[in-house]
């Protein structure tokens, strides 16, 4: 479907497409979490929220920034698949600031209470569920609605981490559902972008072999990767779910090499997504080991939620948010260093986990790499995000 043409609209541009202020948005709370996290885990600093500051911290990145940037993601792809208008104006402000409310209500739930900041926190997705829901209606391509699926999901998942925190006084089963579904939702989506920017970049710039076209084999790797994952978040110390997850790492692997991606170093915008994409067998891999005992939980935990989330995330939101207002699709030497820097964060945080002696120093470290990568992303992008359309 060629991309709708926009509503005129009298209002700030910011709020002329849904990725403007999510990414905007979820860039900036990525940056901020993590600056209060750190003083926190460090007991320099009491956050009033009703979750242990472990669990504040997973939760706001796993539901907090994570739905955010998903949310802007949808509903700029969701437009494109069916052909209708996309969300802009008031009903968008009001999305917006739904989500932003999630945000404060968890932060300052132990003086609101722990159940209504789970109901005011579950509303976001909710919403954003009905709104795909009531799109997606109108798509005649059924693959598309699997992603309906995983964000319900991701809906259950958030439900049961404010269960275990607010019963139990620790979430265990809501941890691994969302980061098994942010997972899946990479596999997926991550599996029609890649290979496609890719494809159209060597097509045009470097002639030659090009990505594999989806198969039978990328059918199985996703399913490997659901079955594996799903065995993790039910038993994540078996034998069976290590030998799962090992496969998926391997399955992953291949399908990620069969893109070519090596091809495209020229063209950062495009060479970022491979990089980021690698990330997942990688966190498949250490959390196969982790299972059998081998290595540290933490470890393939963060060569997921730092490597693979936080570099794809970055990497569709530079390029969405060029693409979309009509700029270059050129990676500038800011965007550049904001790639480094998620790399550079995510390789921190994984040798923290092997490495206690240097732990301390390798979370400041990781931490501050993180907070200058998205909080340099808010900087640079602001204009791009709140300025109207570029025109040529």
């Amino acid at each position: 479907m060629p991309i709708p043409r926009l509503k005129s609209a009298s209002g700030p541009a910011l709020f002329s497409a849904g990725f403007r202020p999510f990414f905007l948005l979820g860039a900036v709370w990525a940056g901020v979490a993590i600056a209060l996290w750190l003083p926190a885990y460090f007991g320099d600093l009491t956050i009033a929220t009703a979750f242990s500051p472990r669990d504040w911290h997973v939760h706001e990145m796993l539901y907090g920034y994570v739905t955010a940037i998903v949310c802007g993601f949808l509903l700029t792809a969701i437009p494109n698949w069916t052909g209708r208008l996309p969300l802009q104006g008031w009903p968008l402000v009001g999305l917006a600031a739904a989500w932003l409310a999630g945000r404060l209500a968890v932060a300052f739930s132990a003086m609101i209470g722990g159940w209504l900041a789970a109901g005011v926190d579950l509303s976001f997705l909710a919403l954003l569920i009905a709104v795909s829901a009531r799109e997606l209606g109108y798509s005649t391509q059924s693959h598309n609605k699997r992603i309906l699926a995983v964000i319900s999901v991701l809906l259950i998942g958030n439900a049961v981490f404010h269960a275990e925190a607010l019963l139990l006084g620790s979430a265990d089963h809501g941890v691994r559902i969302g980061l098994a579904s942010v997972i899946l939702l990479i596999t997926l989506i991550g599996g029609r972008i890649v290979p496609s920017f890719t494809r159209n970049w060597l097509a045009r710039e470097n002639p030659g072999p090009l990505p594999a076209s989806s198969s039978r084999f990328d059918l199985a790797t996703i399913a490997i990767a659901a079955a594996s994952l799903v065995s993790w978040v039910v038993a994540p110390d078996s034998a069976i779910t290590a030998a799962a997850l090992i496969a998926a790492a391997i399955a992953q692997a291949v399908r990620l090499a069969r893109w070519r991606g090596y091809r495209a170093w020229a063209d950062r915008l495009v060479l970022v997504l491979h990089v980021a994409y690698g990330f997942v067998p990688l966190g498949f891999f250490a959390t196969g080991l982790a299972s059998l005992g081998i290595a540290p939980t933490s470890a393939g935990v963060h060569f997921w939620t730092v490597g693979a989330i936080g570099t794809m995330t970055l990497a569709v939101m530079t390029r969405a948010s060029l693409g979309h207002t009509g700029r270059a699709l050129i990676a500038s030497p800011v965007a550049h260093g904001l790639y480094a820097l998620v790399i550079a964060a995510a390789l921190a945080r994984a040798c923290a986990a092997f490495h206690p002696e240097w732990s301390s120093a390798l979370l400041i470290g990781s931490g501050a790499a993180w907070i200058l990568a998205f909080g340099g992303f808010a900087a640079s992008y602001w204009p791009v995000l709140t300025q109207p359309r570029a025109t040529k």
